[in-house]
């Protein structure tokens, strides 16, 4: 028994050594660490200009087109081109046949000539009877009459020349020729057709396709805008200067030729509420056909003092108003709200919001809310963000 005792008091003192060690020097339980602050990335931002960029969809029109109509009414007796072919100005493309036309050709010439012949004769008379009226031996009446019957004959000579002159004119246009240089469509008519003057149905279309007109279609709306930012000041205008139009295809192709921008159409398309902005390009290979669908972007001015945010940076609170996040001289998240004028690529054209220099964070959102105190990451260089900065896409946390 007193050895079963001794080893209970020795329990007992080794289970009060354990819970004096655990409690400390004031017995009392350790005091929790605070978790260190969130870390963020950050992009320090400057204001910079950038350019307005506008892009448009449209349509390629050609250059020239002329429809390829009869003059004159006939059988057509050749076809004198090849479908899908290069044709040049004033080439025959088909033959009508000739043969009445000749013979009326033929015909005014023979009128003219009886009319010479008579013209002539009365010419000789009221010559003769001028010589008799000065000697009395004629009435003054009867050479009058002979000088009006010359001018009568030659009257009808000008007549007859006039009539040769346009049967002539119906011979040449049995040779249909283009009008115009560029490529041939197909043909509507074969060879033993009958075409009639002036008919609706054209018999072929040549279209000029080097250069070719793209025509983009703008919003009423956005022209007006645009008119507004350039008379505010928001944009510099490039006013003045030939504006270089970027173009890519439908499926996604960048045309190797930049395009010029000619003109804007000078009323609004009732229907589609939209203005018609033409630009040329120069076609040499023949990639752009009539109709086919483009998308072109092209310079409006440039924008001064503005920043160039990457999206992916800016978020919406619950009314949709774009913001940002910022970091404080004394590390503290701050929430600014950003007024948005367009976007640009992957990025937004911001006018108000920020300041020169501010700390914009660009990831960690998920760990921080405003007003909390956070951990800055080692920043990038500083850069104004935006797609005229190589840096920038790094600077804000892009691949």
């Amino acid at each position: 028994m007193p050895h079963f005792s001794n080893n209970i008091r020795a329990l007992f003192a080794t289970a009060l050594f354990g819970a004096v060690a655990a409690c400390g020097p004031s017995g009392q339980d350790a005091a929790p660490q605070a978790p260190p602050a969130p870390a963020v990335d950050i992009t320090v931002v400057h204001k910079t200009s950038v350019e307005s960029t506008r892009e448009l969809p449209g349509r390629a029109r050609a250059y020239r087109e002329a429809e390829i109509r009869p003059q004159v009414t006939g059988l057509i007796q050749s076809r004198l081109f090849t479908e899908g072919q290069m044709v040049t100005a004033g080439q025959a493309l088909y033959q009508i046949d000739a043969s009445e036309y000749a013979a009326s050709v033929n015909s005014a010439k023979a009128a003219l000539q009886r009319a010479e012949a008579t013209a002539e004769a009365a010419r000789q008379t009221a010559s003769r009877y001028q010589r008799l009226s000065e000697i009395n031996a004629v009435s003054r009446e009867n050479y009058d009459q002979a000088v009006a019957a010359q001018r009568q004959a030659e009257a009808d000579v000008a007549m007859q020349k006039a009539a040769v002159q346009s049967a002539s004119i119906n011979l040449a246009r049995t040779k249909v020729t283009s009008p115009i240089a560029g490529r041939i469509g197909r043909s509507t008519v074969t060879p033993g057709a009958l075409v009639t003057a002036n008919q609706a149905t054209a018999l072929a279309n040549v279209l000029q396709l080097d250069p070719i007109y793209l025509d983009l279609a703008a919003g009423s709306s956005k022209i007006q805008e645009w008119k507004r930012d350039v008379a505010e000041g928001r944009i510099q205008s490039t006013d003045g200067e030939s504006v270089e139009v970027k173009i890519k295809l439908e499926d996604g192709t960048v045309y190797p030729e930049p395009g010029k921008v000619e003109f804007g159409e000078v009323s609004v398309d009732e229907t589609a509420g939209s203005v018609i902005i033409r630009a040329v390009v120069a076609n040499p290979d023949g990639l752009l056909l009539p109709g086919m669908y483009v998308n072109a972007s092209f310079s409006a001015g440039a924008y001064d003092d503005v920043f160039v945010l990457p999206q992916a940076a800016v978020s919406r609170d619950a009314k949709g108003n774009p913001t940002a996040m910022v970091v404080s001289a004394d590390n503290k998240v701050e929430v600014r709200n950003l007024k948005i004028i367009e976007a640009s690529g992957s990025d937004w054209i911001v006018s108000d919001g920020l300041e020169d220099g501010d700390r914009m964070i660009v990831s960690g959102f998920q760990k921080i809310q405003p007003g909390a105190t956070v951990t800055v990451q080692q920043p990038m260089a500083e850069t104004a963000v935006g797609p005229q900065q190589p840096g920038a896409d790094m600077a804000a946390g892009k691949p």
